[in-house]
C-alpha cells in the first residue's frame, strides 16, 4: 500500500535485527532458501511479528498514506460508484458492501456519508470489513462507530455472507505476495531469499522450473538473462472466489491500485518505511512491502473464469468522470480560506497525471449479466 513509484534499488542494507528476522534466519538455516512469495507473506502477515499484525501503518506517523487519507473526495466518489452499482443491480433489498483491507476505515466512512443521500440504500446495505490485523480492526471500529449501517468483520472474502456483493479493494492487491521468477540461460528459476556468509539476507536463484511449474504466461517467452517476472497467486484466489459468488448473485468489484495496464517483465518489489523507500530485505516485519499490480493479468484471468472486466482506467480519469471537479467546487464553497489550499492540493494529488492520476488505475470486475458500471458505462 501507499508506495507511488518504483524506487531506485538500494544496494546494501544493515543486518536486520527485527523479531521476525531471527525467526526467518532460523527457518532458512533449517529448511534452506525461501521463495520471495513466502518471504513477503511472512513479513506482512506473520501473526506474531508481521507488519500488519503489529502496527498502525497508515498516516503521517506511519509508513504511507492511501488515496482515501489524502482527500475525503476519494471515498465519497467511491460511495457514488457503489450507489450507482446497487441501483444497476436493481436496488436489491439486501446487499453486502465489502472492503478488502479497509485501512483506518476512512474510505468507508466517507462512502457512508454518500449512502445517506440515496433512498433505501442504508436500509439495504450491510458493511463487511475483511481485515486480519487486530490493530487495524480496532481503528476501523473507532472510525466507523457512528455508522448507520450494520458492520461485520471477516478474515477472508470467502467468509462474507452470500448474496449481492459490491466489493472495494483500494490499495489491497499490491500488498498480496508475489512470486518472482528469474531468467538464467534458457531456464526460469524461482527467485529465493537466502543467507550470506555473514548471515545477511540476500536474493538468489533456485533450481530451474519445469515447464509445468511455470505460470502459463511465461511458457515460451524469450527473456533476457537476469530478467525477473512476477505473478500473484492470491489474486487468482480472490478472482476465483468472486466468480463462484457471481454464479448465484450479482457481483461487482472495484480494484483501485498502482501498477501497469500491460503485462511486462520486471522487478517491482519495493519497501517503504516512514514514507521513504527502503531495501526490501532490511528490517523484516518493520517495513511495508508491495509490488506493482499487473492489471492485464487480472483482467485476463477474470474473463477466463466468466467475469466481465472493464478498464483499467487511470485514477484521475475515473474520478473526474464521477464528478471530482464538481465535488471539489462544493467543498471549496464551504471551506475556510486556510482549508481551500489543502482541498486543492489533495484533489490534485489524486488526479494529476504527474502524481497519482496515471500510475494508479481502476479496474471493475463484475457478473457477466450486469451492464457496465459508471464511468465505464453511461452515467
Amino acid at each position: 500500500m501507499g508506495a507511488h513509484k518504483k524506487p531506485h534499488r538500494i544496494e546494501s542494507a544493515p543486518r536486520a535485527e527485527t523479531p521476525l528476522a531471527a525467526s526467518l534466519r532460523m527457518r532458512i538455516s533449517r529448511e534452506g532458501p525461501i521463495s520471495v512469495h513466502d518471504y513477503m507473506q511472512a513479513c506482512l502477515a506473520d501473526s506474531q511479528a508481521g507488519y500488519y499484525a503489529t502496527r498502525q501503518p497508515i498516516g503521517r506517523e506511519g509508513d504511507f498514506v492511501t488515496a482515501a487519507e489524502i482527500s475525503q473526495v476519494f471515498g465519497e466518489l467511491i460511495g457514488v460508484w457503489t450507489a450507482t452499482v446497487w441501483q444497476a443491480m436493481g436496488a436489491p433489498a439486501s446487499v453486502v458492501v465489502a472492503e478488502l483491507g479497509p485501512g483506518r476505515g476512512t474510505l468507508m466512512a466517507d462512502a457512508l456519508r454518500v449512502f445517506k443521500a440515496v433512498p433505501r440504500l442504508l436500509d439495504s446495505v450491510c458493511i463487511a470489513l475483511v481485515e486480519t490485523s487486530p490493530v487495524l480492526r480496532e481503528t476501523q471500529s473507532e472510525t466507523l462507530r457512528e455508522s448507520l449501517a450494520p458492520l461485520q468483520w471477516y478474515e477472508r472474502i470467502e467468509d462474507v455472507p452470500q448474496g449481492p456483493l459490491i466489493l472495494i479493494a483500494n490499495e489491497f492487491i499490491d500488498a498480496l505476495p508475489v512470486r518472482q521468477m528469474v531468467r538464467q540461460g534458457d531456464a526460469w528459476r524461482e527467485r529465493m531469499v537466502t543467507l550470506t556468509d555473514t548471515d545477511a539476507f540476500a536474493f538468489n536463484a533456485g533450481t530451474p522450473l519445469e515447464r509445468d511449474a511455470l505460470p502459463a504466461s511465461l511458457r515460451g517467452i524469450d527473456a533476457a538473462d537476469g530478467a525477473i517476472a512476477e505473478t500473484r497467486p492470491l489474486a487468482s484466489s480472490l478472482l476465483t472466489a468472486l466468480a463462484a459468488r457471481a454464479k448465484d448473485a450479482a457481483v461487482a468489484a472495484l480494484i483501485a491500485d498502482y501498477g501497469h495496464a500491460e503485462s511486462n517483465i520486471g522487478d517491482t518489489l519495493q519497501a517503504v518505511h516512514r514514507h521513504r523507500f527502503a531495501d526490501p530485505l532490511s528490517m523484516p516485519g518493520e517495513v511495508d512491502l508491495t509490488a506493482h499490480v499487473d492489471f492485464a493479468a487480472l483482467q485476463d484471468s477474470a474473463r477466463a473464469i466468466g467475469l466481465a472486466a472493464y478498464g483499467p482506467m487511470p485514477q484521475g480519469e475515473f474520478l473526474l468522470k464521477l464528478g471530482l471537479a464538481s465535488r471539489c467546487e462544493r467543498l471549496l464553497q464551504n471551506a475556510a480560506p486556510e482549508q481551500q489550499a489543502a482541498i486543492l492540493s489533495g484533489v490534485a494529488r489524486l488526479a494529476d497525471p504527474r502524481q497519482m492520476g496515471l500510475l494508479f488505475k481502476m479496474l471493475v470486475l463484475q457478473s457477466s449479466g450486469l451492464a457496465p458500471t459508471p464511468p465505464f458505462g453511461d452515467i
